[in-house]
């Protein structure tokens, strides 16, 4: 007779486990959310400075003198060399106001003036170059008759005679050629050939005689000292 088989042992029961939310997001901390928000009000704050500081420059702009086409040295200013532009204000420049666009027609700029550039009271002379007992002569001078490049509006000059063709020089030791005192009132650019024309301003004693020198080409100059 066989004998019955033992019972299996009940299996161990396990705790139930609890139930665990299914998430595929981090969870965010709230620091990182405030400093978000500080940096978009930190972003907002700096623009709103730099849309003010650009209506505050537009604000300062005011209104100055350029130059509207070339103008030599020594050329007296037209109201059409002038034009208005509008400028920042700032210490370092110091541009005429287009306000006195009318008291700068008629003066005569030291320096070349360039299309573009904003005119300076310090370019300008303060007449027009020529006092009421002077004289206006122009005078062609050749390469190597007068210093080159060193002449400007408002320097002492000899206008010396030099020997007619055929004409001996002076020896030493016999009188120095003669010369008539001017002043430099403008030099226009130098040609192909390096001749420039030189205004000079002269006593009208000198005016006739150093014209009918410069037509015979008879004229080279001499620059005195500046610091005379």
């Amino acid at each position: 007779m066989e004998t019955p088989a033992a019972p299996a042992p009940p299996r161990p029961t396990n705790p139930a486990r609890p139930d665990l939310p299914i998430t595929t997001a981090l969870p965010v901390k709230r620091e990182r959310r405030w400093s978000v928000v500080a940096l978009c009000v930190v972003l907002a704050v700096l623009c709103a400075l730099g849309a003010a500081a650009a209506v505050t420059s537009a604000s300062d702009r005011s209104p100055v003198l350029a130059v509207a086409r070339d103008v030599p040295a020594g050329q007296a200013l037209t109201a059409e060399d002038l034009t208005i532009a509008e400028v920042s204000a700032d210490a370092a420049l110091t541009p005429v106001p287009a306000s006195d666009k009318a008291s700068m027609v008629g003066k005569r700029p030291v320096v070349d003036l360039r299309k573009g550039s904003l005119l300076v009271a310090s370019q300008l002379a303060a007449g027009t170059g020529l006092g009421d007992d002077q004289q206006q002569v122009g005078v062609q001078v050749k390469r190597g008759q007068a210093p080159s490049g060193t002449l400007a509006p408002g320097d002492r000059v000899l206008a010396v005679t030099t020997p007619a063709e055929g004409e001996e020089e002076t020896k030493v030791g016999d009188a120095p050629p003669s010369s008539i005192e001017a002043t430099v009132v403008s030099v226009s650019r130098p040609d192909a050939t390096g001749t420039v024309v030189v205004n000079l301003a002269v006593a009208t004693t000198d005016g006739p005689l150093l014209a009918t020198r410069s037509a015979q080409g008879r004229i080279a100059l001499v620059r005195e000292p500046r610091s005379n």
